[in-house]
């Protein structure tokens, strides 16, 4: 999912990256997330986050925000990149049928980024106990 277009600190659905968690329980849910951010000179905290979401809650699934980059580099000369892997996993208990989500976010404190992404390479569940 491409981010450049979202506005800074804003919390946006992956494409592709959405599933239904079929009845009430508990779900062992798991992420695994890759970013990629590109900066020219001058770039201070570069950052990529991504979280799990219950969009029926309209809330976090707890413990699962994750930075998948933060980059500083007010030295370098010419145009840079980087890309990098984070996962998420959380037990989380629902009362019913429940739609849950990766969500992407950048920042740039100072400096110019672009090729701002975020996407799941992995998005699973597993039912644990009812």
């Amino acid at each position: 999912m491409a981010l450049d277009a979202a506005p800074a600190n804003t919390w946006t659905p992956v494409t592709g990256a959405q599933l239904v968690l079929p009845e009430a329980g508990v779900y062992e849910v798991v992420a695994d997330v890759q970013g990629s951010i590109a900066w020219a000179v001058g770039v201070t905290n570069a950052i990529i986050d991504a979280r799990i979401f219950d969009v029926t809650a309209g809330a976090e699934v707890p413990t699962t925000a994750r930075r998948v980059i933060l980059f500083t580099d007010q030295a370098a000369e010419g145009t840079n990149g980087i890309q990098a892997n984070a996962s998420a996993s959380a037990l989380y208990q629902v009362a019913g049928p429940a739609t849950i989500r990766v969500e992407g976010s950048w920042r740039t404190d100072s400096g110019t980024t672009s090729q701002k992404v975020v996407w799941a390479h992995s998005f699973r569940f597993r039912k644990v106990s009812d």
